[in-house]
């Protein structure tokens, strides 16, 4: 018997926005698992981002999609609201009264980091008794800008704005939740102590799946980014992703680990380039360097290059592929977990990770021998991890051009999109018991 899910991600294909992963990577297998999906999301005229129509080709001809519209960034802009919950939820809402009303759908699954539209949940099962899924792909209510004493993206204002729409939504978008999904083992804690009335059966941790299908279509594509020339003779370290205030720490600890390898053997630094892509949060000239400025402090601001733009997606696969070693940096945040870890694994490249000993993606580079990794804990110093950095970085220095990890990809076979999806569609069955 196949169940129909009603599926609410208002940032997918063709905009290149990271909170799609999920839904993207499991479309080809839910039919497989018993489900068949329907998309509820944003028309890409309305969500400011990066256009990627090649990522929009790999979404299965045969998905149902409906897609709604949301108030212009353009016009909002002038009222301070550039928030595409905020400019859509009307819109969302009227358009899922009008799907539920005439189509039967099982479960109703919310995958997005757009989190004001996780409410719809709680009223669509008081007016249609369906029962609904939410996945936390990162924290919505949280705490961390203020015990840290951090800028947040975006400022203080618009983050103390984006927080009181979740002490006020969050607690009706879990009041009648069937069950919640979390890339992360800290949230689920968090939550659970929030609200008293959720218990530990209704979380499933279940990280994002591996896009192994891009990686083999990628060939075909021929894809020229265009961040560095990997035949300048140069070896190309890279980084593909944001760079909050959260991750200053990690970037201090590699900085000072080149700053003292180098008054040691500069020579060997001759020949390396470190290349920050996509690094801002965003799209548009309101764009900034983050990782520049600390590498200045820490003088190795002539190594670094830093992109804070977004490039596309199958663009930046390929600038993974094409670089000489990968750099993951992680957050101060014990529960943050990084999703573009897969990716980094499958471009079969030599890893080197800096992350807070609690995080997942520690446990995931260890159990698949994928890269090398430095912890830290919320005490640290950056000069405490300065004997580890070295090392790390000598052994860095110590490869061959082309060198491969020696990856256990019997262990990773875990964290492929097929078995995440099949996950997945066990809660999901579980739902409608």
């Amino acid at each position: 018997m196949t169940h129909r899910v009603l599926i609410i991600s208002p940032h997918f294909p063709p905009i290149n926005a990271a909170d799609h992963q999920r839904v993207r990577m499991s479309l080809p297998y839910f039919k497989e698992f018993g489900w068949k999906p329907h998309i509820l999301t944003v028309r890409p005229e309305f969500i400011e981002g990066v256009n990627d129509s090649l990522l929009a080709k790999t979404i299965p001809q045969h998905i149902p999609v409906t897609y709604t519209k949301a108030l212009p960034f353009q016009y909002t802009k002038h009222l301070g609201i550039g928030s595409l919950g905020l400019r859509c939820f009307p819109y969302l809402l009227q358009a899922g009264d009008r799907l539920l009303s005439q189509t039967k759908f099982d479960l109703i699954y919310f995958s997005t980091t757009v989190f004001i539209t996780m409410a719809l949940g709680a009223r669509w099962y008081r007016r249609f008794n369906i029962p609904y899924v939410l996945d936390f792909q990162d924290p919505w209510l949280s705490d961390y800008y203020e015990k840290s004493g951090l800028s947040p993206p975006g400022g203080r204002l618009k983050y103390k704005f984006s927080q009181l729409q979740a002490e006020i939504l969050e607690p009706i978008a879990v009041s009648n939740v069937n069950h919640i999904i979390s890339v992360s083992p800290e949230y689920p804690k968090t939550l659970q102590q929030r609200y008293k009335h959720l218990k530990a059966e209704q979380f499933t941790v279940l990280p994002f799946g591996a896009p192994e299908s891009d990686f083999e279509q990628l060939p075909s594509l021929n894809i020229q980014q265009q961040i560095f020339n990997p035949k300048d003779g140069k070896r190309h370290w890279v980084y593909v992703g944001a760079v909050g205030n959260i991750m200053s720490f990690a970037l201090r600890v590699l900085f000072l680990g080149i700053q003292s390898q180098r008054r040691q053997n500069p020579e060997v630094w001759e020949s390396i380039k470190l290349h920050f892509v996509g690094t801002s949060y965003a799209s548009d000239h309101r764009a900034v360097k983050t990782v520049e400025p600390i590498a200045k402090e820490l003088g190795v601001a002539d190594l670094v290059e830093e992109y804070p733009y977004r490039i596309p997606y199958f663009e930046a696969l390929q600038t993974l592929i094409d670089s000489d070693a990968i750099l993951l940096i992680g957050s101060d945040d014990p529960g943050y977990t990084a999703s573009k870890l897969y990716p980094c694994i499958l471009a079969k490249k030599p890893i080197l990770a800096i992350f807070h000993q609690q995080s997942s993606v520690i446990k995931i580079l260890n159990k698949c021998r994928a890269g090398r990794a430095i912890t830290f804990t919320s005490g640290n110093q950056p000069g405490d991890l300065l004997n580890q950095i070295t090392a790390e970085l000598n052994w860095f220095l110590s490869l061959q051009k082309g060198y491969q990890p020696e990856t256990d990809w019997s262990a990773f076979k875990a964290y492929t999109a097929k078995e995440m999806t099949r996950q997945q569609c066990c809660i999901f069955d579980l739902s409608l018991n």
